[in-house]
């Protein structure tokens, strides 16, 4: 038995970050409207949370700038990043800049902003937000969806972006 066998306080958050560095995810972009203005970010904490009633989630911190949209949001866009897609990725994960300035995106009929060539979008209505710790779990009802068969996904792993493809089949 290891000294840390019995242990019950939290790990710290370097030695949490350390676990989910190694943990590979898949890169989204949740864009929505919030009066007149788009609001975005890059989230890599988009999970399947129900096939029936079809759900999805995220989490997003509190102190987040997209946070006080986000909380008032009835509807969001998620886009499932493209391989070729780590420039826009990295855009909207940046900062105190106009997300959408660049381009390479499109309003749905509905006004949330998609990302043009994305692997996927789904539009969803927001259900329930949750506050855990410091973020909170936005759970969302898919109620339309597009697929791009042909693209491959982007992936986030160890601080670095990467592509899946036939070569990295197991």
């Amino acid at each position: 038995m290891t000294a840390l066998a019995g242990r019950t306080a939290p790990i710290s958050a370097d030695e949490f970050r350390s676990v989910f560095r190694g943990h590979p995810a898949g890169v989204a972009v949740v864009a929505l409207r919030d009066g007149d203005r788009r609001i975005g970010f890059t989230a890599t904490s988009v999970i399947s949370v129900s096939a029936e009633p079809p759900l999805l989630a995220f989490s997003l911190a509190t102190s987040s700038s997209s946070w006080p949209a986000v909380s008032r949001a009835g509807t969001v866009a998620v886009s499932f990043l493209a391989h070729d897609q780590a420039d826009l990725s990295a855009r909207f994960a940046t900062s105190g800049i106009d997300r959408f300035a660049d381009g390479g995106w499109r309003d749905l009929d509905t006004g949330e902003p998609v990302i043009d060539g994305a692997a996927a979008w789904v539009r969803a209505r927001v259900v329930q937000r949750t506050a855990v710790g410091s973020s909170h779990l936005v759970t969302l009802e898919a109620v339309r969806n597009h697929v791009e068969p042909a693209a491959t996904p982007l992936v986030f792993h160890d601080r670095g972006y990467h592509r899946l493809g036939a070569a990295s089949r197991v």
